[in-house]
């Protein structure tokens, strides 16, 4: 299984689109907006720079657990790769969880980099509890969004699936308030958003940058998301083991 994981990672850090979209977009983003409202105060006095280090990272994270999986994984099944594995002694529940161990691998450098930017270009500084806290929560908050990029990988062939999977992944970012405030948001449009994992996994962050600590109603959102993405991920997985 480890060697499994080694190679999948490194596939994927090979692969330019995930290095573009996953660690240079994000931290340009966060430059980009720091430019413009770095020196402003956000939510609960926060500043600014803080606060878009959060999105950023939320908006990495985000694309990287789902860029490392959905594509792949599409990928996979229409070369035949899929039949390999299944003759393999691997399991299928270990294939499934070296996927998702393989994205949340990925995921870190999305959030370490922005991070690291905002230390060196905006002079951030945290305690090293609300750091630990901040990029262990990132980081395992993105399990739904892996989930549902498996599954998009396993019911959709890659023609189909790299362009659903960044739709679906810039609908999320924008839900989830990573690019503007929800609170700009039509009522209607509000009410959906705060219902969405990526806003929950968004706010967990900036509640944590805050000194407020994760609250328990987006843990258990993101949670609820987590199982009932999970449960999908594996009944689409069956599927396409049973068309490979």
């Amino acid at each position: 299984m480890l060697n499994y994981i080694k190679i999948e990672a490194l596939r994927m850090l090979r692969n330019m689109r995930y290095v573009i979209f996953v660690v240079a977009f994000p931290v340009a983003f966060y430059l980009l907006f720091c430019s413009v409202y770095g020196n402003e105060t956000g939510p609960d006095g926060v500043r600014a720079n803080i606060v878009i280090m959060v999105s950023m990272s939320a908006y990495g994270a985000l694309a990287a657990s789902m860029m490392s999986t959905a594509v792949p994984w599409a990928q996979e099944r229409q070369s035949g790769w899929l039949r390999q594995l299944q003759i393999t002694p691997l399991s299928n529940l270990t294939i499934i969880m070296t996927k998702l161990v393989t994205s949340l691998l990925l995921v870190l450098p999305a959030i370490l980099f922005v991070c690291a930017a905002a230390v060196l270009f905006q002079g951030v500084s945290l305690p090293p509890g609300q750091w630990a806290g901040l990029i262990l929560t990132m980081w395992v908050g993105v399990i739904p969004f892996a989930a549902l990029g498996l599954t998009i990988g396993s019911l959709l062939p890659p023609d189909t699936a790299q362009p659903v999977a960044m739709i679906g992944m810039f609908v999320l970012a924008i839900l989830g308030g990573l690019w503007f405030p929800v609170e700009t948001m039509p009522s209607a449009m509000k009410a959906i958003a705060h219902a969405m994992p990526s806003f929950n996994y968004a706010d967990m962050g900036q509640s944590i940058v805050a000194g407020h600590g994760a609250p328990l109603s987006g843990v258990l959102t993101v949670g609820a998301w987590a199982v009932a993405l999970g449960v999908i991920a594996v009944f689409a997985y069956r599927r396409a083991t049973v068309r490979a």
